[in-house]
């Protein structure tokens, strides 16, 4: 447990990005689409490599020194689609319309940084209907509107509970490993910040309140990580040692968690704010430095 402080400081680290995505979504003139594609892509490649290559390979190795070459592969790979369906599971919980990794147009982020400009029908827009120009339910904070606005902010919570986990948990094992993690997730979280702030604006009409918000979603990562710590004092006391194949179990599936947030929400959202090949070399970026990281460390 020496490594407990060291593992929410790198949570901390890493949820706190989502704050830098919703200064940028209020201060920056224009926001720079190419760039977040890029980095996105990145945060992906980082995962996708470290979670196959790394993560995956940990948890195999200690299932299979407690439960023996047959079992221990069969008991990771069904913990590795275990972690997968847990967080397939919550994500499907979250309406499109709310989630928080949803792509936001340049006309919807414009008000967040230009007054001048128009509102949009916000709702309309994510119904599937093209947003006129200037129409805006002024009565912004209405019940409905702020009902919206809570919601939105507890489905981006529960979107980045199991990511704090996962920095959690690598870091606790390996502090180097958890390094690289949680560099992938607040790059990950830069463009959420700014996704989190269009509707928690439009919710509220405040962007002070959509700011809090975004914050505070970023802070359900250390939460995570400090139910997760407070798990493994009470099962466990002060100074016990988690066993190998508890960590196997974790491990395992937190690959799965890292591979269904890489192809299901950063490369789709790569996609989306990128032009021509800038989503593969984001990609393939990440890959490259993780697996330099890697050599290095060993």
């Amino acid at each position: 447990m020496k490594n407990v402080w060291i593992a929410l400081g790198l949570t901390l680290f890493a949820g706190m990005a989502t704050a830098i995505g919703s200064v940028i979504a209020f201060t920056a003139k224009r926001t720079n689409y190419r760039f977040l594609s890029v980095a996105t892509g990145f945060s992906a490649g980082v995962m996708l490599y470290v979670s196959f290559v790394e993560i995956f390979f940990k948890g195999l190795h200690a299932l299979t020194q407690r439960y023996g070459d047959y079992w221990g592969n069969w008991i990771n790979v069904a913990s590795f689609f275990g972690g997968m369906l847990v967080i397939g599971l919550i994500d499907n919980l979250v309406p499109a319309a709310e989630n928080p990794h949803e792509t936001h147009s340049e006309a919807e982020t414009m008000p967040l940084h230009n007054p001048a400009a128009p509102l949009p029908d916000f709702r309309a827009v994510h119904n599937g209907r093209a947003a006129t120009e200037g129409r805006h339910d002024h009565g912004l904070h209405d019940r409905k509107l702020m009902r919206m606005g809570l919601f939105t902010a507890l489905a981006i919570g529960i979107h980045n509970f199991p990511e704090g986990l996962a920095t959690f948990l690598a870091a606790l094992q390996d502090p180097s490993l958890g390094v690289a993690i949680a560099l992938a997730i607040a790059l990950h979280n830069i463009p959420e910040g700014i996704s989190v702030s269009v509707p928690i604006f439009y919710a509220t009409g405040d962007r002070k309140k959509a700011f809090a918000y975004s914050v505070l979603s970023g802070l359900a990562e250390p939460v995570g990580a400090g139910i997760a710590y407070l798990g493994m004092r009470l099962v466990l006391g002060e100074h016990g040692v988690v066993p190998p194949q508890v960590m196997g179990f974790l491990f395992s599936g937190v690959a799965g968690i890292m591979v269904y947030i890489s192809l299901d929400e950063l490369l789709p959202t790569s996609r989306a704010y990128g032009k021509g090949h800038d989503s593969l070399f984001g990609l393939v970026a990440g890959m490259v430095v993780m697996a330099l990281s890697l050599l290095l460390m060993k």
